[in-house]
């Protein structure tokens, strides 16, 4: 039986009250439920305070370049298919520099789970607008305010038929962690957008901002109705929908049946089948 106490206790290098505590500990109480052993599973991340996670985890891990975890993460998903594949890093990562890699991985529908702390500003680097920025957000660097449009990660997962699309709050310990359970037991393609607040660059949208207008999706939204779930990826400032949004069943990509094909020769025929 796997204890939480498998995936160890380490000093982070966050700020005291910062949102990432609490998904880490999301992360951990959902690997238990599913008694995950460490050895089983590989956490992928790119640069970023988001991406310090996995560090503060006793698990496989590899660190990718900034915006590059998802093209690692396939690499390695499609070497090692029966490992349990979690990539993590933050919106700056993953939507920003890695913006063509996350609609890349989306199409490709590998058996990945992609956490994504999304805290609506640059952390690591002191606090420059991230691109799920609201507009007229005032940061050192945007002085008058941020002038274009936040990146909307949920439309566009679900513009694409993402597998599985769904958001939770760092705030909301119970949630976070059955979103995470749910999106890794999902085949293929699986995102959480994960709302966490940053305590020091971020005076806007706070725990306080965030409780406030997160409200779980309605009973009866089923989240195989693609215009139901896009009507409710855009409801934002005055109301966040949380919890499963949108899911569908698409081929996963994966080798083919072992037949004595070469392994660089199989995947080349899996990608051609798939993309």
């Amino acid at each position: 039986m796997v204890r939480i106490e498998d995936y160890g206790e380490y000093e982070t290098a966050w700020c005291p009250g910062c949102g990432d505590f609490g998904i880490l500990k999301a992360v951990k109480q959902a690997l238990v439920r599913q008694n995950v052993a460490p050895h089983e599973v590989i956490f992928v991340s790119g640069i970023g305070q988001a991406a310090k996670t996995p560090h503060y985890l006793n698990c496989n891990v590899f660190n990718g370049l900034h915006g590059r975890a998802l093209a690692a993460a396939t690499g390695i998903k499609l070497a090692k298919p029966g490992d349990r594949v979690i990539v993590e890093s933050g919106d700056g990562c993953t939507y920003g520099e890695g913006g063509n890699h996350f609609l890349a991985a989306i199409r490709r529908n590998v058996d990945l789970t992609v956490l994504v702390h999304t805290n609506q500003v640059y952390g690591l680097t002191k606090g420059q607008a991230s691109p799920t920025s609201d507009l007229g957000f005032v940061t050192k660097t945007q002085p008058d305010g941020v002038k274009v449009e936040p990146f909307n990660p949920i439309a566009t997962a679900i513009a694409l038929r993402a597998g599985f699309v769904a958001r939770s709050f760092s705030g909301m310990q119970d949630h976070l962690t059955e979103m995470i359970v749910q999106a890794m037991n999902h085949p293929g393609f699986a995102l959480v957008d994960i709302l966490q607040p940053c305590v020091t660059f971020n005076k806007v949208n706070t725990f306080a901002w965030y409780r406030k207008r997160c409200q779980e999706v309605p009973p009866d939204h089923d989240p195989t109705d693609w215009q139901a779930a896009m009507r409710l990826a855009y409801e934002w400032q005055e109301r966040i929908m949380i919890g499963v949004i949108f899911k569908c069943d698409r081929p996963v990509l994966t080798f083919p049946e072992h037949d004595g094909t070469p392994r660089p020769q199989a995947l080349q025929q899996s990608m051609q089948r798939y993309l």
